[in-house]
């Protein structure tokens, strides 16, 4: 026994078709020829085409000059916003620069200023190096050259 029942297909129904009443039969095939021949004449029916001339009106190209004027604007805006801070960032090198050079500036008068002190120092040292204190025996006869002189 087999419970799946047997489907039908679609090359069966003529045979189905020729079973039906004779009335009914010639109804479906009258119908059948109707619509075959609406679509053959809607698909054969000549075309018409209809050419559409597009006339702008002041009001529609306003709005065509307002949109590309809002674009002109928007780029030269962000144009220009690249040039103010290429601009911004050239200032800040030349102050970075300027106060970089002056540093070296000052930290050269300071390495001047230190050279000068240590050649002084020097300068002292080899002085007290070099002078002797006179001896206190011979004290009175160093007096007696220096009245010697201021006369």
């Amino acid at each position: 026994m087999n419970w799946i029942p047997k489907l039908k297909s679609r090359a069966e129904e003529p045979a189905d078709i020729e079973m039906l009443d004779p009335a009914l039969k010639q109804a479906l095939g009258d119908f059948k020829a109707s619509v075959r021949a609406w679509s053959d004449a809607a698909y054969n029916q000549p075309r018409t085409t209809e050419s559409v001339i597009v006339r702008r009106a002041w009001l529609r190209s306003g709005r065509l000059v307002a949109g590309w004027s809002l674009a002109a604007m928007l780029l030269a805006g962000t144009v220009s916003g690249g040039f103010y801070a290429h601009h911004q960032q050239v200032i800040a090198a030349q102050a970075a620069a300027a106060q970089k050079a002056e540093q070296e500036r000052q930290a050269a008068e300071q390495r001047a200023r230190d050279k000068a002190q240590q050649e002084d120092d020097i300068l002292a040292s080899v002085d007290t190096d070099v002078s002797r204190e006179v001896p206190s025996a011979m004290e009175p006869l160093a007096q007696l050259t220096d009245e010697g002189e201021s006369r």
